[in-house]
């Protein structure tokens, strides 16, 4: 099966884009500073097979999964996801690290928590839609598995440098991860409000359009 390139790297790209390692290590500091490397390898890798599913899910299913299975509309889902964001990245900007720590829960659950809402979002998973309807299904699939590939590998090799370098400038690592960490977190709130707004576009026009 030949592939179709400019529909597959599209995809591809706008996943890498929405699956930002540098964004997700910010929401991730906490574990990359408290975690031992295997502990953390491991809660990361459950964690994307976990996301990698539910995209590759969404890649088959389409938006039939909102209309016919759930029976609601995918404008809720942005608006959801929109406040989700907006509560975490007001909670970031307040408190620092701390604040994600605390919306995390248990230890055990950290996978789940990784991959929910960190990689799972309404912006990937409408990514992960429009390369189902645009690729054919395994080349959506490759698509969404190299693009949690490079995600993941990127976090871990943040995760070695961070545990390389932390020891001897200890203080200006943690100076720079909470600014940064407080910048971002303005960056997604922004997006966050957008991501309402576009949902409620999206709900205006269904109720128009009835």
């Amino acid at each position: 099966m030949e592939m179709p390139n400019d529909a597959f790297w599209d995809s591809l790209l706008l996943l890498l884009v929405l699956l930002n390692p540098f964004l997700l290590s910010v929401y991730l500091m906490d574990l990359i500073q408290e975690l031992e490397g295997h502990v953390f390898r491991g809660a990361m890798v459950q964690g994307s097979l976990i996301a990698t599913l539910v995209f590759i899910m969404f890649a088959f299913a389409g938006d039939a999964i909102f209309d016919d299975v759930l029976q609601v509309r995918f404008a809720s889902f942005l608006i959801f996801g929109g406040i989700v964001f907006l509560v975490v990245a007001i909670r970031y900007v307040m408190v620092g690290s701390e604040a994600i720590r605390s919306l995390r829960g248990a230890p055990e659950h950290v996978a789940g928590s990784i991959a929910l809402p960190f990689m799972i979002g309404p912006g990937t998973v409408s990514a992960s839609v429009m390369a189902g309807s645009r690729l054919p299904f395994l080349w959506a699939a490759l698509a969404i598995i190299a693009a949690m590939t490079f995600a993941v590998i990127s976090v871990l090799l943040l995760k070695w440098l961070h545990d390389s370098v932390r020891e001897r400038y200890e203080n200006y690592v943690s100076r720079y991860v909470d600014v940064v960490g407080r910048v971002t977190a303005l960056i997604i709130g922004t997006i966050a409000v957008e991501m309402i707004l576009k949902g409620v576009e999206l709900w205006i026009e269904k109720f128009q359009s009835a």
